[in-house]
């Protein structure tokens, strides 16, 4: 990806521009990764996924797609559930299997609503959570998700599918040194490919060629972000 990114910007035994160094080059394809992903996975102006639209741009990041990974959980003072999300966590995709369970007798829940901050469902008998009709609802905040229970039944599984971060993708083993500090302070050494399909490497260099081009002022920026735009809709 390295070589692609130097060899779109001409810049292979070229002059005309200085050379980029290896830590700016691994910055832009990972920045390029993070655009990939939000285009593909999390548009903010879809009504739903766009990775669900079709099997083409389900491919395209299948293997950051986590299915049915389990939940860590904890009771809160309230006796609802606090499910904490994955470390890796990046976008929501569903939940998973939600098992409850009322004295000695467990179930899966059939359905979960997610309830917005301005709602407030438990307070409605025909919407707050049920054991008996095995319906669940759930809301999203800064420590996870909270699960509610109606004060009448435990949850005992909770499962999430989610898309997760990328690695972060670097080339450290070509700097001086073989080595460098990332800005979270982590010493990168050797390398670290990118983690969606190969497919996809193409066009997530397109896209950091066309932000380096574009900062530089390269004069062919326009015709690499036309490049960019043909992609997203063929």
């Amino acid at each position: 990806m390295h070589y692609d990114v130097k060899q779109k910007l001409n810049k292979i035994d070229s002059q005309q521009y200085r050379n980029l160094k290896v830590p700016e080059i691994d910055w832009k394809l990972n920045e390029a990764i993070g655009l990939f992903i939000k285009n593909v996975a999390e548009p903010k102006l879809k009504e739903k996924l766009e990775f669900e639209i079709s099997h083409r741009v389900v491919d395209d990041i299948r293997t950051i797609v986590v299915n049915d990974e389990s939940l860590t959980l904890s009771k809160l003072p309230t006796n609802d559930y606090l499910a904490e999300l994955p470390s890796d966590y990046l976008y929501y995709i569903g939940m998973g299997d939600i098992k409850i369970k009322k004295g000695g007798c467990e179930v899966f829940a059939e359905r979960t609503f997610e309830r917005t901050h301005g709602e407030d469902p438990q307070s409605d008998i025909f919407q707050k959570s049920s054991f008996i009709w095995r319906e669940v609802n759930l809301r999203f905040y800064d420590k996870g998700i909270k699960i509610f229970t109606s004060d009448e039944f435990e949850v005992i599984y909770a499962s999430l599918e989610y898309i997760k971060k990328p690695a972060f993708v670097h080339n450290a083993q070509d700097y001086q040194g073989g080595t460098y500090k990332s800005f979270d302070g982590t010493n990168l050494v050797g390398s670290m490919d990118c983690d969606l399909p190969s497919e996809t490497h193409s066009e997530i260099v397109d896209i950091a060629v066309a932000m380096i081009t574009g900062e530089l002022m390269i004069p062919d920026y326009q015709i690499k972000k036309d490049k960019l735009v043909y992609n997203q809709i063929n």
